[in-house]
């Protein structure tokens, strides 16, 4: 009995949503064949066959939420019996999906509670006392003669503000008026993962940081030179191509750590990070240190349109080895990325600026760019990492060499 299961595609990726099944229960299946479409955190792919037979076993049904690595059906021989403790298992943990349209949003109301004349407060007390939904008769006053004073009103909110309504219990205690909320945005799938990512990142990583300048004269002399040859090609396409030379000679940032081995990858694949709607994805080119600056600026172009309309396929969002990212067109100098798991760096870009900068001991004015990696210090130690951030910079600034 094979099974089908939902695939993990990386450490942080905890669930997928099955969307809709291709085959019914009962029907032969081809080794390799579409089964069942699944969105996960950032693209929507389908899941083939690991082998021929027939569809035995539908385990969740289309809408069902399912932990990677379960299966989902099961692909048997026609007659082959299907384990009934395994189906008692998943059924106990089938829940019905919930819809969020249907589940009615709480009325955020001012409590109605009537101030009784005869309890000796302050006026003040009073009002905080109606304004928080505090029943002022079952407050104990520590002003004179019992009376109950803003203090009094004030302690009583803090011990009661996990019972408060909604827009109460966010109010500011030490002022006078609650805090009331303008609009509750939930957390997309995909926002939800990037937070679990970056969640799993800053705790399994010894992340490190270590900047340079690079001065991007010659470079950009060189992409108008070879311009009316090659066309337009992206400054980030000669960036991708100089790491992946760097990453030639530094191997050791082409690796992850598993557990206690260092496991160095035999390709270079660069993740691309590119901000859509839909929040961050990082489509990767594939052994990007074998190809051409022409063959990486279109592979950009491509990557970055499919990504803006969500048609990136799990084999162009997976494999990713080592990771760039680029927020120079959006007016920063320097930022400090964090890793993208399971890899052991990234390289974060600024925006170029022409800055005085000393060559030859003369003062000049440069367009220049800040370079920050983020590294594992688990993985690999400062002077390496420097090594290899000086490897990239110079061949930035020395770009026929790419």
């Amino acid at each position: 009995m094979h099974k089908i299961v939902i695939p993990r595609f990386d450490p942080a990726m905890k669930t997928g949503r099955i969307i809709k099944w291709l085959k019914r229960e009962g029907e032969p299946v081809n080794k390799g064949e579409p089964m069942v479409i699944i969105e996960g955190e950032k693209t929507v792919f389908e899941v083939e066959a690991p082998a021929n037979g027939f569809l035995r076993k539908i385990l969740y049904q289309a809408g069902s939420e399912v932990e990677v690595l379960k299966p989902i059906a099961l692909i048997g021989e026609a007659d082959e019996s299907i384990p009934q403790e395994l189906i008692e298992e998943i059924e106990k943990e089938v829940k019905p999906e919930i819809k969020a349209e249907t589940i009615e949003k709480p009325k955020i109301e001012k409590p109605l509670i009537k101030t009784v004349e005869r309890v000796k407060a302050s006026p003040l007390a009073k009002k905080l006392a109606e304004e928080y939904g505090i029943n002022i008769e079952e407050i104990k006053g520590t002003g004179p003669g019992g009376r109950i004073t803003k203090e009094d009103v004030l302690n009583a909110v803090k011990k009661s503000s996990l019972e408060l309504k909604p827009a109460l219990a966010e109010a500011s205690i030490s002022g006078l008026k609650p805090i009331l909320i303008t609009k509750t945005i939930p957390l997309s799938r995909t926002r939800k993962t990037i937070a679990e990512r970056l969640v799993y990142s800053l705790h399994e990583a010894a992340s490190t940081t270590i900047i340079t300048s690079v001065n991007l004269e010659n470079l950009i002399k060189y992409r108008e030179e070879i311009k009316s040859s090659l066309g337009e090609i992206s400054l980030t396409a000669f960036i991708v191509k100089a790491t992946a030379k760097a990453l030639e000679a530094h191997p050791i940032f082409n690796s992850t750590l598993d557990k206690e081995e260092i496991k160095i990858f035999e390709d270079i694949n660069i993740a691309l990070a590119i901000h859509t709607e839909d929040g961050l994805v990082t489509p990767v080119i594939k052994n990007a240190n074998k190809k051409s600056i022409t063959e990486i600026s279109n592979a950009i172009k491509e990557l970055t349109n499919k990504a803006f309309q969500r048609k990136l396929s799990i084999d162009e969002l997976t494999g990713g080895t080592f990771t760039i990212t680029n927020l120079g067109a959006y007016d920063v100098e320097v930022f400090i990325p964090i890793i993208n798991p399971p890899q052991t760096g990234i390289l974060g870009v600024g925006k170029i600026e022409k800055k005085p900068i000393a060559i030859n001991d003369q003062i000049l004015i440069k367009p220049t760019a800040a370079l920050t990696l983020v590294f594992d210090h688990r993985v690999v130690d400062g002077v390496p990492a420097a090594k290899f951030l000086q490897e990239i910079k110079h061949l930035l600034e020395n770009p026929t060499e790419l």
